[in-house]
């Protein structure tokens, strides 16, 4: 079943939902706890304005602490989503990801037109 043509359309196809429900995901956290922690550092930006430094920035980040972590989040899902996808463009599938991916589209055939991609993969 590997080499059907069907199959390997199906596992790009929820490859791609997967992808895309995690790009959402990011931008979702981005308008949340970015614009949030963003907003923890409005004083800091009239300094930084003035003399932009490396050191005023690192002091800025370290002061503020939850607004510091709240951009790690959100620059780390954003700076994993696309190595994961530079990765995939160089290198395609691994084992691991492919066999992960087919799990899922079995447990979506089994439970049939009631879960959510299914109308997508085998509509």
């Amino acid at each position: 079943m590997a080499t059907d043509p069907r199959h390997q359309w199906q596992i790009d196809q929820l490859r791609q939902i997967v992808l895309r429900r995690w790009w959402v995901v990011s931008g979702v956290l981005w308008l949340t706890v970015g614009s949030l922690s963003l907003w923890g550092l409005r004083q800091e930006y009239g300094r930084l304005r003035q003399y932009f430094t490396w050191t005023g920035l690192r002091y800025a980040l370290a002061y503020n602490r939850l607004a510091a972590l709240g951009l790690g989040l959100c620059l780390g899902l954003t700076v994993a989503l696309l190595v994961a996808e530079s990765r995939y463009i160089l290198f395609g599938l691994s084992r691991a990801e492919r066999q992960r991916l087919e799990q899922m589209l079995q447990r979506i055939q089994r439970q049939g037109n009631r879960h959510p991609p299914w109308q997508r993969l085998w509509g």
